[in-house]
């Protein structure tokens, strides 16, 4: 026999003078392989319209759908609802400018972390159209490829204790990112380079080391292990630094 599952979401739009936080109730009957985005796809066309959510590709691949789903962020379009209990309440991300509802501007966020990281290859060499691709070994390719898989729904960054306390914290997105650049031989910072950007309390050494942004990442990118990579080269870095600076105080 189907579940007939209860909701509490979060609704307010800031936008809207006479508008209020608060959790509207509703229920719905459970269909077979039925998803969050399902069930609030059904809720909307069914029983109010007004309610807003992300949502586009349906298949856990654009990141739009992230809601803070029984405590715990996600994917709407990921999350099946026998994999929760009856009762079910969805909230939208904490770390975001809302916009309404379950609606976030994730956007926003991550284009100043792309402006912030300086999110491009860095190199000297002009550009040859006519010239044919930079040749990769396979292996390191497929490294890149892994930490190019972040979907940028912004779970980690909701889930991390740090960025809820600190806006100006970088977050495990951010961390990610440097870390695709740092591996990519195109690329023509160095390490001090990079030390620049993240080589601070607001970077790679600002994490306290929860685990949330990896517990929850849907794409299961192995971040807690890049920051781990990160922090160990900007250390280095640090102390290559500082001996640098001492044997040139030393030739004067």
């Amino acid at each position: 026999m189907a579940r007939i599952l209860s909701f509490s979401i979060f609704r307010y739009n800031p936008g809207d003078p006479a508008s209020a936080p608060r959790l509207d109730n509703f229920l719905l009957d459970e269909s077979d392989r039925m998803t969050l985005f399902i069930a609030l796809t059904r809720l909307r066309e069914e029983q109010d319209a007004s309610l807003q959510f992300d949502f586009c590709c349906r298949a856990g691949i654009c990141g739009a759908c992230g809601m803070v789903i029984n405590g715990r962020p996600g994917l709407a379009c990921h999350t099946k609802t026998k994999d929760l209990p009856k009762e079910i309440t969805l909230l939208p991300l904490p770390g975001f400018d809302l916009v309404a509802d379950l609606s976030v501007d994730t956007g926003k966020w991550f284009r100043a972390m792309y402006r912030r990281v300086e999110s491009w290859v860095h190199t000297d060499k002009a550009f040859d159209p006519a010239a044919e691709e930079e040749r990769m070994d396979n292996a390191l390719a497929e490294q890149i490829y892994e930490l190019e898989r972040c979907i940028e729904c912004g779970c980690c960054v909701s889930a991390c204790g740090t960025s809820r306390m600190r806006p100006d914290f970088l977050g495990a997105a951010g961390l990610n990112r440097i870390a695709r650049f740092m591996i990519d031989p195109r690329d023509e910072r160095t390490d001090s380079d990079y030390f620049d950007l993240v080589g601070n309390d607001e970077g790679v050494f600002g994490c306290m080391g929860l685990l949330a942004c990896e517990d929850i990442c849907p794409k299961e990118i192995p971040l807690q292990d890049q920051l781990g990579i990160l922090r160990r080269k900007m250390a280095f870095t640090a102390v290559k630094d500082i001996f640098r600076m001492k044997e040139k105080g030393k030739k004067k």
